[in-house]
Parts: C-alpha cells; structure tokens; sequence
C-alpha cells in the first residue's frame, strides 16, 4: 500500500476485506475463515446466503461488474475479487477510502495494539451480522446500531470470553457504545491482571472459575438472585451444560411455586377456567385474566361449530404447503374475508403470527435496507430483524423524537430501503403505538410502515379491526399484520396490504412456502369468528365497558399501569422476586393472570399482565380487584392497610 487516498489494497488486505465481509454474513469467526475453505462444505454456505456474501463484497470494494459464479473457495473469491479490481478503469479506493483499515483490528480508531476492543468489535460482528466498517465505536448501540439488550448479553459474553476473562461475564446493560463497553471491560481486565486471577481460558472447561455465571446466587435469605438471563449464555465444550444449570435452577422456582408457566387447562377458558396445578396434583378452578380470548369467541357456538363441520367435510389437515397440495377453498374465502374486515386490497394467511412477521420481514427487508424498531416490539419483529440481516436502528419506546432522528439520519447515509416496524397495541405493557406520527415520518423521509395488530385486532377501532382505525388511518400503513390466535380465536398469522406485495410474499416468504398452513376447520372456525365480530358488535362495547372498570379500580388502588390503552393491563412492580410473589399470592386467591419477567420484559421492569375480556361480570371484576389489592399487600407491592 502506498498511503494514498487512492491506493488499490493488496492481496493480503483483499483477502482480508472478504473474510470480514464472510464472517459478518454467516457469523463465523474470522479465525475459521481461510483461503481453502469451500463455501458449501466447510462452511455451510447455500446459494441463499452466497447471493448475499457477493453482493456484500461487491458493495464493499466498489466493484463496477458482477462476479464470475461457480467460485468455491474463500481464495478463489478473493482472486476474483482482485481481478476485478485489476479490470477496473479507475481505482475505487476501497479499503482506502469508504472501508479505511478493515483489515486491521477496527480501522482507523484503534490499532492492532488494543486487544480489548478488538474483541469488542469481533463479537458485535459475529452477533450482529455487521461488517467491521459498519461498527464505529461511538455509535449508538440501541438507536444506531439496533442492539438491544439480548444482543448486548450475547456480545459481553463473547468478548469477555475473547479476552479470558475470569468468571461470569460483567452486566454491562448500562454501556451504550462500543467504546464504553471497550472501557469497561479494560478496567476488569485490569483488575484481573492486579490480583492475579486465573482467566477462564488458563483454567479449563468445567472449573470453578467458570462457574459463577450459574452458581446458586444466595443471600443470607436463602434467595436466588438469578434470572433466566444468566442462562442464556454459559459456554462450555457440552452443549447441553446450560440445561443442566438451568433445570437447577427450574425446579429451585417451582417448588416455591414462583414459576407457574405451562399449567394444562382442563375446561374451556372463559372469564373462570380449570387447571390442573402440576405442583400439587391437583385441578383448581380460576377466575381467568391470563387469556387473549378478548371477545370470547373461543367458545362461541357458531365457531365451535364451524370448526367441527369443515373438520368432517375435508379432514384433520391437509399435509402440504400453500403450494404443494395444501391450499383448501377455506383458505382462499378466508384470505378475502380477512382483507374485507381490515378493509385492505388482499390478504395472505401464514401458520402463525411469529411466523407471519418472520416471513414477511425476512422476505422484503435485505441485508442492505434499514429496519427501524420500536424498542418494544414482539420478539417475533426482533427474530424478523436478525433473520433478514438488516441494518436495525431501534427507536425509544414510542419516541417520536428520536424516530425522527434515526430516519433521518439513514436517510443521509443509508441507500437501501427502509421499513418501519411497530407493535399496534404493545403486548407487555398494554399502550398504544403513535400511528399518526408514525405515518407521517415515514412519508417524509421515504420509509414503508408495518404494524403488528396482534392485540389490536378486535380490540381497536369502532369495528375492531385494529390499530389503523383505531386513528382514523386506514390505507395509511403500508401492511397491517396479525395473530389468529387471540380474538379472532383460532391459529395462524396474516398480513394485508397491496396486492402485488402480498403476492410477493406469497412467493418469498419462506414461512409461508416452506410450511404447512393452518387446517381447514381451523380456517372455517376463523372465517365464523368474523362473522360473529361483524354481527354482534355489543362484545366489542362490553369489553371496553369491562376494561374501564377493571382499569380504574387498579388506578385508586394506586397501582402503575403504565400508559395502557387497551384490554392488557400492566401492574408494574419492577422487582422479579416481588412480582413473582405477588402473582403466587395472586394464585393462592384463585385468579390467574401472567407473571412476566425477563425475558418478557427487561431485568429491572418485572410484571403482572392482567387481560380483560368481555366475558368478564360485574362480580368478576370486583373479586379481581379486591384479590390484587391483598395480594398486593401481602407482598409489599402496596402499603398495607391503616
């Protein structure tokens, strides 16, 4: 290399510009990158994701022309890549000028001399799926580089493991940029070195000074002061270690009767249901505020009904994809009821909501567009996310401000397409997205808007069909997605929109073609839901009756509810050990509702998720409030009484 702004790079650094550009896609580390490896049999790599690798090494050298196909090896890529180059007429600059120093440990700001942010960097490529010139070490980790907190615990682990860092890996929830997560893992290395301590490389698999991370936390109380979250990341040579250490720890919760999750119902689930409480060994009957069936049209008749009918007519299931065989008529009128109640052009079914958001995600969003996030959203958009390799920006949680700061900083530097994703109704905490500011911001900044109305169908709006009417915004939002599993009481997911881009993602969503869908007496049950929402528009009306009442006796109790806006109300406690306690006591007195904790929610942010329905009575909601004001109590959720 010469120095120059307009020096080509070398063989070496070509070589070593493909490899970043590798590892960022498929999430190898570099280490195992070499020239010989074949892309298909050492590393797994399918047509799929080599399209992706060479349209990233195109982009990352400037390449004027295509790449030649058939190339096998990483060397052989690298080749091609300096041939290209060699065949330019003018030099691109490349590594010199838009990709300076990625070769070396993280270009420009640091120097093969700072091992600690070198690992660093190497495990937010490796868990992002970024490439190294996609890092700077001062951006934003949640608004710029869209790390949330999951993806923060899997990159802290990895880099403290990198560096043989002795123990569990520090919580570094706090650190917002890679350079302050750099920092903070400096000054533990430091300490390490001045006391002495073994790092974990120096002891080996299976030794004490890897065993802190899922140890018994005990206090001199007697109280595990672990989470779901130290079990997300304990490395070991067994794969099977963390289940182990996580099965402990299971049955430590359960036989307190803290963790209650995944108890079989033994009746319908109406306002009260029966379940049998494997703890004790017996079947409990409960006043039920833990189910999402908001219009109780699970148990409707005509649903019911509808279900057995088709069932009888054309079978238990159909055993095939939309495409091969697996298409019945009742999909098809299901498809166009679902696009007439949400008063879209066209509608395509998936086999279920997560589904439906991996899928459609996945399939328009590539590695080279911009997906921005609510910091909120369901799981299923956060999996979207990583699945389709896109650049993620997150937004503070209904933020409008800083959604307009990230649009409108891609807008200057990103060149791809930009989505923006948000939870119609949010399904931890019961608020409502700001639509009509979402919609705007997009429009000005040349953004497409999805909404996920998983507990806004049948819930918002004047006919309950969702978050768009709700704001007076249908034909506004691009694509409007749903769950067929809460209100509308059956299975599967959906998305309407366009007709050319729900026949789009008829074709690439890999979710939808790859998988069987929902059977037919399903969809039957669901097209008899419709019906039902459309014909007896009074549940809607008593279900918003009953969430007032519920809403408002929490409220004078002196309960947070947050900014709840719909039938999910959060009782917010903050602490897991107490919301765990609460929601036992909760239980001792016969009502169910969820108890959520990480990773339902963040560390810090534990809660009770109280849902109402319109099967709830007068007495029902009397009986719940006065049981979460003495568990409350009880619990030291709230003072107790003078």
């Amino acid at each position: 290399m010469t120095g120059t702004v307009n020096a080509r790079p070398d063989a070496a650094r070509i070589r070593d510009g493909v490899v970043q550009v590798i590892a960022a896609r498929t999430l190898y580390d570099v280490g195992h990158l070499r020239p010989e490896s074949h892309f298909e049999a050492d590393l797994g790599i399918d047509s799929v994701i080599m399209e992706s690798v060479l349209l990233s090494v195109r982009e990352h050298f400037a390449l004027p022309t295509e790449l030649p196909a058939g190339l096998t090896t990483i060397g052989e890529l690298a080749d091609a890549v300096r041939a290209a180059l060699a065949d330019a007429d003018a030099g691109p600059g490349t590594l010199a000028t838009a990709h300076a120093g990625t070769g070396g440990p993280v270009g420009s700001e640091a120097g093969a001399d700072d091992p600690v942010t070198e690992a660093v960097v190497a495990a937010a490529m490796r868990q992002t799926q970024y490439q190294r010139h996609q890092l700077p070490l001062d951006a934003d980790l949640e608004g710029e580089l869209g790390v949330d907190s999951v993806v923060l615990t899997s990159v802290v682990a990895e880099a403290t493991e990198r560096l043989g860092l002795a123990g569990a890996a520090p919580d570094l929830a706090g650190a917002t940029t890679l350079r302050a997560l750099a920092d903070a893992l400096r000054g533990r290395a430091a300490v390490t070195r001045n006391t002495g301590t073994a790092t974990g490389m120096a002891t080996g698999p299976g030794t004490d000074a890897e065993r802190p991370a899922t140890a018994p936390a005990a206090t001199r109380d007697g109280w595990d002061h672990r989470s779901m979250k130290d079990f997300t990341e304990q490395r070991d040579p067994d794969l099977f270690a963390k289940t182990r250490s996580f099965a402990g720890y299971l049955r430590s919760r359960r036989q307190d009767r803290l963790y209650w999750y995944g108890m079989p119902l033994h009746s319908q689930c109406g306002n009260r249901a029966v379940i049998f409480d494997e703890l004790e060994g017996r079947k409990r009957e409960f006043l039920m505020f833990a189910s999402n069936n908001y219009l109780g049209l699970a148990n409707h008749p005509a649903v019911i009904e509808a279900v057995c009918d088709a069932t009888r007519t054309y079978g238990a299931t159909h055993t095939g994809s939309r495409f091969i065989g697996g298409t019945n008529m009742l999909h098809k009128e299901l498809e166009r009821r679902l696009a007439a109640f949400k008063r879209r052009p066209a509608c395509i079914v998936y086999p279920g909501g997560y589904s439906a958001n991996l899928g459609a995600i996945s399939a328009l969003v590539k590695s080279y567009d911009t997906l921005v996030v609510d910091r909120l959203n369901h799981m299923s958009i956060v999996d979207g996310a990583r699945l389709s390799g896109a650049v993620r920006k997150i937004y503070r949680h209904n933020d409008m401000a800083d959604l307009e700061r990230i649009l409108s900083r891609s807008a200057e530097q990103d060149t791809g397409g930009r989505l923006v994703v948000a939870d119609g109704v949010f399904s931890m905490h019961g608020d409502v997205c700001d639509l009509p500011e979402i919609v705007r911001l997009a429009k000005e900044y040349d953004a497409r808007v999805m909404i996920d109305d998983a507990h806004a169908t049948g819930v918002l709006g004047v006919r309950g069909s969702g978050t768009a009417e709700h704001f007076g915004l249908k034909g506004e939002v691009d694509l409007e997605l749903g769950t067929m599993s809460k209100t509308l009481a059956g299975m599967g997911g959906f998305v309407v929109g366009e007709e050319e881009v729900v026949e789009y993602l008829r074709y690439y969503s890999n979710s939808y073609v790859f998988a069987a869908n929902i059977p037919a007496g399903v969809a039957a049950g669901l097209i008899a839901a419709i019906d039902v929402i459309e014909a007896e528009p009074e549940r809607l009306k008593r279900l918003w009756t009953n969430i007032g009442t519920l809403r408002g006796r929490l409220l004078e109790a002196g309960f947070d509810l947050e900014h709840s806006e719909s039938a999910i109300l959060p009782i917010v406690i903050g602490d897991e050990r107490r919301a765990m306690e609460m929601g036992r006591a909760v239980r001792a007195r016969g009502l169910f509702c969820q108890t959520v904790v990480y990773p339902g929610v963040p560390l810090g942010d534990a809660r009770l998720r109280v849902s109402v329905t319109c099967e709830h009575t007068p007495q029902d909601l009397d009986l719940a409030a006065g049981i979460f004001v003495d568990a409350a109590r009880e619990t030291g959720v709230l003072p107790t009484a003078p």
